[in-house]
């Protein structure tokens, strides 16, 4: 028994590391596929912004440049009073609000959909700026 009891010895301890290794691997997901976590509420760090036609014109009139709106995006805040959160994730609206660097009053409204966010529309909440902007 002396004799086989280093053996068994190592032998417990190469099941052990086998144990351990499948248990804080990678959750037995192959290394081939790509696991995507959804991500619900407002997504401040997206992969992508769009911009619709309608924010571009009242950006455009409102002289409100994209590094603004970055700025509201991630520092500002939600104004669930005005934000529209009904029905599936991709159909939700924010409206976030903040002050620019530039020191504008600023509510854009947010809607993202998966790792991407689409600006909707961009209000100075202080100026009433002439727009002409299509839909109006």
């Amino acid at each position: 028994m002396k004799k086989a009891s280093p053996y068994l010895v190592l032998i417990v301890l190469v099941v052990a590391a086998i144990v351990i290794r499948n248990c804080t691997g990678k959750n037995n997901i192959s290394s081939n596929k790509e696991v995507t976590i959804r991500q619900r509420g407002l997504n401040r760090n997206p992969a992508h912004i769009n911009y619709s036609k309608h924010a571009r014109c009242r950006m455009d009139c409102r002289k409100v440049d994209e590094r603004e709106v970055v700025y509201i995006l991630k520092n500002g805040k939600i104004n669930y009073n005005k934000s529209d959160l009904k029905g599936a994730d991709c159909n939700k609206k924010y409206a976030v609000e903040g002050i620019s660097q530039d020191k504008q009053r600023l509510r854009i409204v947010f809607a993202p959909c998966n790792d991407e966010v689409t600006v909707v529309t961009c209000i100075d909440l202080d100026t009433d700026w002439e727009c002409n902007c299509e839909g109006d």
